[in-house]
């Protein structure tokens, strides 16, 4: 897994390609922690729907960022 700061700055990429779930939401929920705006990249087919159950849980939003990838984001 792979936490870093995306090119603007303002938004954070989880690299959790490889990784199977629940573990690709658990890095969501821990970069969510600090961050605003976070891009999770995973390639598991659970991934998303484990992540939007997380977003709905907390209140964010969530949209499909690319192939494999979701944009969860906190106002």
């Amino acid at each position: 897994m792979t936490i870093e700061m995306a090119a603007d700055a303002a938004s954070v990429v989880v690299d959790a390609r490889g990784m199977r779930c629940p573990w690709p939401a658990l890095r969501l929920a821990r970069a969510m922690r600090d961050a605003r705006d976070v891009l999770l990249l995973a390639d598991d087919p659970q991934a998303g729907r484990e992540a939007a159950a997380l977003a709905a849980q907390h209140g964010w939003t969530l949209e499909p960022a690319g192939e494999a990838g979701w944009r969860a984001r906190r106002d």
